[in-house]
């Protein structure tokens, strides 16, 4: 299968994935917003284990909205023609590795350098540089929520 092909074939699988990731999170936060809406009765345990639901359930969302949000990304470079080029080397991206993670942005050595050095970007930037208010560097990414309502 000629590149071509196989970009097309991956921008076919992106779409589906897309709107199966729009469409289970719709559900899962209408669902959310409408238990919540509800008055709760039952015992300690029942409130637990709702508790709990919802906690599984956000951060599920939480895992789709960024599959989602790489999926959009990797569809914009298939519209501006650089998707399969890696943002590291400039090289392309093995199709097999675009047939394992189709919205993988690096090469497998790029990829692996960027974990090993444990950089977000190649431009350098790190969530570790984060400051807050006070200039104090104890924020971290754990410290930021992502609302997806």
């Amino acid at each position: 299968m000629a590149r071509k092909d196989a970009i097309q074939n991956m921008y076919d699988i992106l779409i589906k994935r897309r709107d199966a990731l729009r469409k289970a999170l719709t559900g899962d936060l209408s669902l959310l917003r409408e238990l919540r809406s509800q008055s709760t009765s039952g015992d300690v345990v029942d409130a637990a284990l709702d508790a709990a639901h919802d906690e599984i359930n956000s951060q599920l969302a939480e895992v789709e909205s960024r599959e989602l949000a790489n999926i959009e990304r990797a569809l914009a470079r298939i519209r501006e023609g650089g998707y399969g080029i890696c943002e590291g080397c400039g090289e392309k991206i093995k199709l097999a590795r675009l047939n394992a993670l189709p919205y993988a942005t690096c090469c497998i050595d790029c990829q692996r350098e960027l974990e090993r050095t444990g950089e977000a970007s190649f431009g350098g930037s790190d969530w570790g540089d984060l400051l807050d208010a006070d200039g104090d560097s104890d924020l971290t990414i754990s410290d930021i929520e992502l609302d997806v309502s």
